[in-house]
């Protein structure tokens, strides 16, 4: 079993409540996903509950966790710094179980992994390895020292399709417990049986959660329904409220009205019954007041983020050859190997292109070559945003400084209107980027395109850190730009709502 007892987070540097009087009980058989917009303390909440410790530096955290029993595996966002600089022979030889294994234990969960059979021993540096080489690698150390709860923060960023199935049987599999944090929708609708909901709702000045013994879309679904239900008796009782407030205040005014032009001789009896009614519709008002306070409030909720793509300046001819990209080689970044051969891509009007394979295929290797070519052309205006947001940010100057540098207030003021769109509080909007989650920053990444007159958007991964409450503002996005988009993906929701074409990269090339 694993509880959290009232658990408060409160984040040290502008003393926001994050989670407030947070509690949970999970058991054998549960797989309980937490979902929520970005900044909402989902990471926070998995790293205390792993190790309180891991949040001592930017959070304050009050309550009790109980694993009573329990072996606890965790599996981080991000690779650690000083994990990234050892060989994948040194990384597994920490796992306190590795030397337990069998050779042909460790071959079947290679073949499982879709790995190399001698990738343990390899002398590979961990910092070399794909986005999903480097996700596989952790999920398959943790599950090696056998823990019973699983704790996974994003296990789904940057794996390729086949491992996404392979994690989806590994969590519908497993046989105690299973605490997720995604934003892969497909998964969460194939695995989840709890939902743990995060909000930061009233300008993110007030902390809400909710558990729900149900699958996703059940709650996506009845919590739209209940919404929906609360809004019209909300505006049902407002306007029940204003039909008999303006009666009272009808009666009010005529008895009132009444009581000023009495004639003196006529004060004594029918002045009396006049008071009398004033008292009457007095205590009534006393009474209506006292009903409102039970009165339906009007839903509160964490709206998703929405902002346009482009405008008609951005639009390309359909069916006119717009990229036309060939590459004789593709390498590994060190030139140490060829990972495909006969590399071509056309790209025809705003066609919106995907480009698939396996994690280590070189995709990313060869979206960052056509991002460094097309950015350079004079007939296109391209915007590149790459897998790993901080080689184009500067994570030591605020969201605002990074998005103009002109300092004009005019625009400072814009911009901060557009975060605000974004569900930017003042307060994070003035903190560094480096302390933003992935999601803000990504956030970041997609307002500087927004801002700019592009006509062709080059994305590693787009949706990968967008909660699955953002995550079709995204999509219907994307697939609203007039211009092209030439993006990578293991989305299978983006694949098939957005993209228009998609190709597999291959060692003979794009197929």
């Amino acid at each position: 079993m694993l509880q959290i007892k009232n658990l408060t987070i409160t984040h040290r540097g502008d003393l926001r409540i994050i989670l407030e009087n947070f509690n949970m009980v999970l058991n054998d058989g549960d797989k309980a996903v937490i979902i929520g917009e970005e900044g909402n303390g989902k990471s926070t909440l998995m790293k205390w509950i792993y190790d309180p410790e891991l949040t001592e530096e930017y959070s304050g955290c009050e309550g009790d966790r109980i694993t009573t029993g329990e072996v606890l595996g965790y599996l981080p966002q991000e690779l650690p710094e000083e994990d990234k600089k050892k060989t994948l022979y040194e990384y597994f030889s920490e796992s306190h179980l590795f030397f337990d294994k069998t050779p042909r234990e460790l071959s079947e969960m290679a073949m499982d992994f879709r790995v190399p059979a001698d990738f343990f021993y390899s002398d590979q540096i961990m910092g070399s390895l794909s986005g999903g080489e480097k996700v596989k690698a952790q999920l398959m150390r943790l599950l090696i020292d056998k823990p019973t709860v699983l704790l996974l923060d994003e296990p789904s960023n940057d794996i390729d399709i086949n491992t996404l199935e392979l994690l989806e049987r590994l969590i519908n599999g497993w046989k105690h417990i299973v605490l997720f944090i995604s934003h892969d929708e497909t998964i969460i609708e194939n695995t989840a049986n709890v939902i743990i909901h995060i909000e930061q709702i009233i300008r993110k000045t007030k902390s809400r959660y909710t558990i729900v013994r149900d699958n996703y879309r059940n709650y996506i679904e009845r919590r739209a329904e209940n919404f929906d239900r609360q809004e019209q008796q909300a505006i049902n009782d407002r306007k029940e409220k204003k039909r008999r407030d303006e009666k009272n205040a009808r009666v009010y005014n005529s008895v009132e009205h009444a009581l000023s032009t009495i004639s003196k001789g006529a004060r004594d009896a029918p002045g009396k019954n006049l008071k009398d009614k004033m008292h009457t519709v007095k205590a009534m008002g006393k009474r209506f007041e006292k009903e409102d306070e039970n009165m339906t409030k009007m839903p509160e909720q964490e709206e998703a983020i929405f902002f346009k793509l482009g405008d008609e300046s951005a639009r390309m001819p359909a069916g006119k050859t717009v990229i036309e990209y060939s590459l004789d080689e593709l390498k590994t970044p060190d030139e140490s190997k060829v990972l495909a051969k006969d590399i071509f891509l056309r790209v025809r009007g705003p066609e919106k292109i995907c480009i698939v394979g396996a994690n280590g295929a070189g995709k990313t290797t060869l979206l960052k070559k056509m991002a460094d070519e097309l950015l350079l052309r004079k007939d296109l205006k391209a915007q590149y945003m790459p897998q790993n947001y901080e080689d184009l940010l500067d994570l030591d100057v605020t969201p605002v400084e990074f998005l103009d540098d002109t300092g004009d207030k005019a625009v400072r003021t814009r911009i901060r209107t557009y975060l605000g769109s974004l569900k930017y509080t003042a307060d994070e909007m003035d903190h560094s980027i480096r302390d933003l989650s992935g999601g803000q920053k990504a956030k970041v990444l997609l307002l500087k395109m927004s801002l700019s007159d592009a006509n062709v958007l080059i994305l590693d991964e787009p949706t990968r850190n967008f909660s699955p409450l953002s995550g079709p503002v995204i999509r219907r996005m994307i697939a609203s730009f007039p211009g092209a988009v030439i993006s990578i993906s293991h989305d299978r929701k983006y694949i098939e709502e957005v993209c228009t074409k998609v190709y597999t990269l291959t060692e003979d090339g794009l197929k």
